[in-house]
């Protein structure tokens, strides 16, 4: 199923050189008038929303280190913070708590890490360490392997109703036009018939909803905090979990993205894809 997310993402990926923790300085494109602006005044836009949604390509560092720039300059804007992660399983909290209350070493974290994530975890170190030095609580918003590698091999309806009770109700392959297209050029190369197609589409939809099901009961909880969300850039655009948040809370929030070349650039791209692009 890991597997299947980066198909997922390989028509979003973008073509660029891996960074290390520190970011040049960059500018901005801000969707909705077309106009460049500089990373802090795009700061200063979206640290009045409830969520920030973080596209990343899992393995290109460069999309971390900007993610781990996006974190720190929301914490140091005194906006009170939390980070929401599709690298863990909600499961997990548990393990996420300890991490950041310093309850466990590097050591003790790493297997749990990996249990729930496949990337090398110096990929993503700076974002976990910044989060426990400044006591900033990270948030699982994933769903196991299992059930979503069950529901792409034979659909939700085959889920018993012990793994029903995990999710929220009401999955289906029912999505944005736009969207199916890009899932369907996911699962081109995969050759299947019809129905298999309809559970690797209930399958993203398993991702998608789960997520913002867990996001919602976060903020249902702490109503004062704003939530960064990083999640991979099929999940991160509008399309994605946002649209599915959307349909259960009135929470507000802002989506940006790296610039992705074909889908998400400055001619092409539109306020129902995100509200800013990164510029290299």
């Amino acid at each position: 199923m890991r597997r299947l997310v980066l198909l997922l993402l390989l028509p979003l990926m973008v073509s660029c050189s891996s960074a290390g923790s520190a970011y040049e300085p960059r500018n901005v494109l801000r969707v909705s008038d077309g106009k460049r602006i500089t990373f802090n005044e795009m700061i200063a836009e979206v640290k009045k929303v409830n969520i920030v949604f973080v596209g990343e390509i899992h393995d290109d560092e460069a999309h971390h280190a900007a993610e781990l720039d996006i974190t720190r300059a929301l914490h140091q804007s005194e906006v009170p913070l939390a980070v929401g992660l599709e690298m863990f399983r909600a499961d997990s909290q548990a393990s996420l708590d300890s991490w950041v209350q310093g309850k466990l070493s590097v050591q003790q974290f790493l297997p749990e890490y990996f249990s729930n994530w496949h990337m090398p975890w110096t990929f993503y170190r700076d974002i976990f360490w910044y989060a426990r030095e400044h006591e900033i609580p990270l948030v699982g918003l994933n769903i196991s392997d299992q059930i979503s590698r069950k529901v792409a091999r034979e659909g939700f309806a085959k889920l018993t109703a012990e793994e029903r009770k995990l999710l929220p109700p009401g999955i289906s392959c029912n999505v944005d036009p736009k969207y199916m297209e890009f899932i369907k050029r996911a699962y081109a190369g995969h050759g299947g018939h019809d129905r298999e197609f309809v559970n690797f589409c209930e399958a993203q939809m398993v991702w998608d909803k789960s997520m913002a099901w867990h996001l919602i009961d976060y903020l249902k909880k702490n109503p004062a905090k704003t939530v960064v969300v990083m999640a991979g850039v099929g999940h991160a655009w509008k399309r994605g979990i946002p649209e599915q948040m959307e349909m259960e809370s009135k929470a507000t929030y802002r989506v940006i993205l790296p610039l992705v070349p074909d889908q998400i650039e400055q001619r092409t791209v539109t306020t129902k894809d995100c509200d800013y692009v990164i510029l290299e």
